[in-house]
């Protein structure tokens, strides 16, 4: 699936990989995950993608956040959006789908195979794109948890699909006895 010879770029949103990690009970250890895909190619980028709540004092993510700017990840963020829904509840709104696809575009000269991690069928259109430029795309994301977190036709337009679980060995670390809570919940543009 993957050759040593191609440049390789992860595309992480954060929101979905979080939501998928939690329904694997699997906590990602982001250095190990930068060394396994180091040794399936030549990583040229690695991306992570999260919305924030900009007006609280403290944000549970804010650590991750740091912690990944100063260890190999080109993290990208922009602020959650407020408003009220129909029923005159307080939402939040955080989607990061189109910095990641910008992005992902920019690097289409440089980057041979693209390694996404999320399950959100918003991408299939994406990977598409990638692929009619001649690139490889791989989705990471899991089938294995009720429901799935991949959505289907994502999943038949990727040239592989990597279930998140089958890393776990590589990636995983023991879950600590408290897990740490989103700061909002993305809902779809």
């Amino acid at each position: 699936m993957f050759d040593d010879r191609e440049k390789i770029a992860l595309f992480i949103d954060g929101a979905n990989l979080y939501a998928t990690s939690r329904a694997l009970n699997l906590d990602i250890d982001y250095k190990e995950l930068l060394g396994a895909f180091r040794n399936r190619g030549y990583l040229l980028r690695a991306y992570y993608y999260t919305a924030l709540v900009e007006d609280q004092e403290y944000s549970s993510i804010r650590p991750l956040i740091d912690w990944l700017g100063y260890n190999g990840y080109a993290v990208v963020t922009k602020a959650v959006r407020e408003f009220t829904d129909s029923a005159g509840r307080r939402k939040l709104k955080g989607s990061m789908y189109v910095e990641l696809t910008v992005d992902a575009l920019g690097l289409a000269d440089s980057v041979d195979h693209y390694v996404i991690f999320s399950g959100d069928g918003d991408f299939r259109r994406l990977v598409e794109s990638l692929q009619t430029r001649g690139k490889k795309v791989t989705i990471v994301s899991t089938s294995q948890s009720q429901p799935p977190m991949i959505a289907d036709d994502l999943r038949r337009q990727a040239d592989h699909f990597i279930d998140l679980d089958t890393l776990r060995d590589e990636i995983g670390r023991e879950l600590p006895q408290r897990s740490a809570g989103r700061d909002y919940d993305e809902d779809e543009d």
